[in-house]
């Protein structure tokens, strides 16, 4: 298997992680992944990436859950937020929506991720490419790329 980009950056800080892959052709959605992986779809974790007036922010949730964008402005500092264009993603990130990790961006950006991340003894994020995930304690997401842990989603 061919390294991602956020492979080498997790193996290059020695961070513990495990590559768990699935097939490319069984869908992209998060609860689609979380379905070929058999995991519970609050272990799963989608990236997205928004902006305000003029900076990108990225958001760590359940791929069974939804950012909340007022929640997201409020954490972040921002008087608004908005999803980037999925045409402005690879531009923006070198990845590809449904290959969207949080490790391995062209730029650090500042990263929130649901605390609902802390509840457990690993999440998993994209690998950095469609078919691969990222089996990662949350705390060494927060050690490797700054991550806050922070309400980004609405809870019942």
């Amino acid at each position: 298997m061919k390294k991602t980009n956020a492979m080498r950056i997790l193996d290059q800080n020695k961070i513990e992680y495990e590559i768990v892959e699935y097939s490319e052709d069984g869908g992209i959605s998060g609860q689609d992944v979380a379905r070929q992986l058999g995991e519970d779809e609050e272990t799963v974790f989608k990236t997205l990436v928004t902006h305000s007036k003029n900076e990108n922010f990225v958001f760590v949730v359940p791929v069974c859950d939804e950012l909340d964008l007022k929640l997201a402005a409020s954490v972040s500092g921002a008087k608004k937020i908005e999803m980037l264009k999925q045409s402005e993603l690879l531009k923006t990130t070198g990845y590809i929506h449904g290959g969207c990790s949080p490790v391995g961006m062209k730029k650090l950006f500042k990263t929130y991720v649901d605390e609902s991340a802390l509840e457990k003894d690993f999440i998993y994020v994209s690998g950095g490419k469609i078919g691969m995930q990222i089996k990662i304690n949350p705390r060494d997401l927060e050690k490797l790329i700054g991550a806050e842990f922070v309400q980004i989603v609405r809870r019942d």
